[in-house]
């Protein structure tokens, strides 16, 4: 193999390389993150979770508590949220809970929150009870709840309420060939049937993986070809 061949085939790989380097960065990148916006969550108050409040008796039956976060207990290598206790910590406004999605209970009580929007609990399907500053209304409406009441200057939420469940003209609004499945106080989404896939469910038969597979097998093949017959060109000429 000449110098030229040999050079344009290590700047081949390099560039296949810094690819590959690049997705993993990303990956990795994405999971750090996810992990330090748990940690700032869990601290966004000082101290743990408060002895009054409902989490405690929650996560000490359920879970472990780590700051103000009660967490499931696992063998498994991932810290999934159960709980979470903001009560009494002057926050005035809420736009998102961050990874709390899987959350069984949520204190927002004794803070000035004036305002919180139902899509903040979009994707809490698991969500059971929720306090809030008594002033708020729950999400969804008392109708996405079993039970509603105002004690001790909280608004009690519990027992969310199957939205898919609630009227018959719910499914309708899922597309033929398809299933309504809850996703939080107020909110659904439309999952396709088994042998269904695509745009609105509309395509019949398995999801065909193994030809999206070969097709992006098939397209790294041909860039990296194109790549290593540009490189190997450039060495030629000069």
């Amino acid at each position: 193999m000449t110098l030229a061949k040999m050079t344009a085939s290590v700047t081949t790989y390099a560039v296949s390389t810094v690819h590959l380097c690049t997705v993993l960065f990303v990956l990795f990148n994405a999971y750090v993150d996810s992990q330090d916006i748990d940690v700032q969550l869990c601290q966004m108050c000082e101290g743990t979770v408060r002895q009054d409040s409902p989490v405690w008796d929650f996560c000490l039956k359920k879970g472990q508590i780590k700051g103000r976060c009660c967490f499931e207990n696992n063998t498994r290598n991932v810290d999934t949220i159960i709980g979470l206790d903001l009560s009494n910590c002057s926050i005035s406004h809420v736009e998102h809970l961050y990874n709390s999605f899987t959350a069984v209970i949520i204190d927002l009580s004794n803070n000035p929150i004036t305002n919180l929007s139902d899509f903040v609990f979009q994707g809490f399907s698991h969500l059971t009870q929720l306090l809030l500053p008594s002033k708020l209304e729950c999400p969804g409406g008392n109708a996405s709840w079993e039970t509603v009441e105002v004690k001790n200057n909280a608004r009690i939420c519990e027992g969310q309420k199957n939205v898919c469940n609630q009227t018959a003209l719910m499914p309708l609004n899922c597309p033929e060939n398809s299933f309504c499945s809850p996703y939080g106080p107020g909110f659904f989404e439309c999952g396709c049937l088994h042998n269904f896939h695509g745009y609105k469910c509309m395509r019949e038969g398995e999801f065909p993986i193994s030809k999206v597979l070969g097709i992006l097998t098939g397209s790294t093949v041909v860039v990296s070809s194109l790549l290593w017959f540009t490189q190997r060109r450039k060495v030629e000429t000069t």
